[in-house]
């Protein structure tokens, strides 16, 4: 396990990760729904995740959504780079019912993020814009390529966990160890 922290006015963050684990978290950021989320992450990816956060939630979710995001995709970076000997790419479509999202990655330290999954208003009480503010500081940090997309569905709560799962999933075969491919650049560096 490697751990990080991040205090700031708004949250104090304390995160620990293993990168080859079996999906075993332990969460609570104080908002519900993230909690919900980072564990479904946590368990699709064999990604073992351990998250406590205080944050200013009495003024609302977003800044411990967003730091949330900052401080496990810096472990995550941590954790890969540098590349080597890993699949680099990751790919996974995720059904919930009526819903599917598409998640495609390309560990290569190199960030950007395509969202484009539509949602407005809120799930329970989570206000649905910050699922892109978390995957925006979460790959920026993490230093990874992300398209998530939105294939299909009209349920918000089975949208974004399908986004989180997908994420996940692609996550696990991009960092699924294979020798034999070494430092997988052309560039022989990422």
């Amino acid at each position: 396990m490697i751990t990080k922290s991040r205090k700031t006015k708004e949250t104090d963050i304390e995160i620990s990760l293993k990168l080859y684990g079996t999906g075993k978290s332990n969460i609570k950021t104080g908002v519900g729904f993230l909690d919900h989320m980072l564990e479904s992450f946590s368990k699709h990816s064999l990604i073992d995740i351990d998250i406590n956060c205080i944050g200013d939630t009495y003024i609302d979710d977003h800044h411990s959504v967003e730091d949330i995001g900052i401080v496990l995709g810096a472990l995550l970076s941590e954790a890969i780079y540098p590349v080597e000997g890993i699949e680099r790419f990751g790919n996974a479509n995720i059904v919930m019912d009526e819903a599917c999202v598409s998640c495609d990655l390309d560990i290569s330290n190199r960030p950007f993020l395509v969202y484009e999954v539509n949602l407005g208003g809120k799930v329970g009480q989570f206000d649905t814009e910050l699922v892109e503010e978390f995957f925006k500081a979460f790959v920026l940090n993490a230093r990874i390529s992300t398209h998530i997309v939105a294939l299909r569905g009209k349920n918000k709560h089975h949208l974004i966990e399908a986004s989180f799962k997908s994420l996940a999933v692609a996550i696990r075969r991009a960092i699924t160890k294979n020798e034999r491919v070494g430092i997988p650049s052309t560039k022989d560096v990422l």
